[in-house]
């Protein structure tokens, strides 16, 4: 049995999102035509706006899902994490190595704030890394572990630090050595608006 036009439909839609991703990594926004990626998918240029209605809203659904994929990294990463502070710092970690990467740095960093523009960036960072941050942020707070005793407060501190060192790191000559400093930077950020554990006492005998 032959395929039904909705799956062909679905399949020609997730083609030309693979290859779109690929060029607006590699490449920018401005620098990728339709037409190349409409050949490289092996549609017409017709059916890429059929499917997305123009550049600007193949782009954004190509952000969509590399936000979701930077996401599920921090996901991936601290899900079998029990403690709230450990999360927060092993999930900063994976946000800043894995959004600086080759595969997100342009879409995100890059063309996501020029192409979308910075209120619908900054939702969409905001639905995606920055649910976890502010999850782990809250459950800090009901520990008694939050100096700022306000989560959403210091959620908004830290992801715009984290955003802030990113694109820093980003658009820096030694994107390496950034990193490593934006991470040090970060953690000292963290050290700032958490309170330790209390100490463990010895049992007595």
């Amino acid at each position: 049995m032959g395929r039904s036009t909705k799956q062909q439909s679905l399949e020609t839609a997730a083609a030309i999102l693979t290859h779109a991703r690929e060029r607006f990594a590699a490449s920018s926004f401005a620098a990728v035509s339709l037409e190349e990626i409409a050949r490289a998918a092996g549609v017409t240029r017709g059916a890429v706006y059929h499917h997305f209605g123009s550049s600007e809203g193949l782009f954004a659904r190509v952000h969509e899902q590399a936000q979701a994929d930077l996401a599920a990294a921090i996901a991936h990463e601290t899900a079998e994490v029990d403690d709230p502070e450990r999360s927060l710092r092993s999930g900063s970690r994976v946000f800043l190595r894995t959004v600086v990467g080759p595969n997100l740095r342009q879409i995100v960093l890059v063309d996501g704030p020029a192409v979308l523009g910075w209120a619908r960036w900054r939702d969409a960072d905001a639905q995606n890394s920055g649910a976890h941050l502010t999850e782990v942020l809250e459950e800090l707070h009901d520990a008694g572990r939050l100096q700022s005793r306000d989560p959403e407060a210091t959620s908004a501190l830290l992801s715009g630090a984290m955003n802030e060192l990113a694109l820093w790191v980003a658009h820096h000559p030694a994107p390496a050595d950034a990193l490593e400093r934006a991470l040090a930077a970060i953690e000292l950020a963290i050290d700032g608006e958490v309170v330790p554990p209390p100490a463990r006492t010895a049992p007595t005998n």
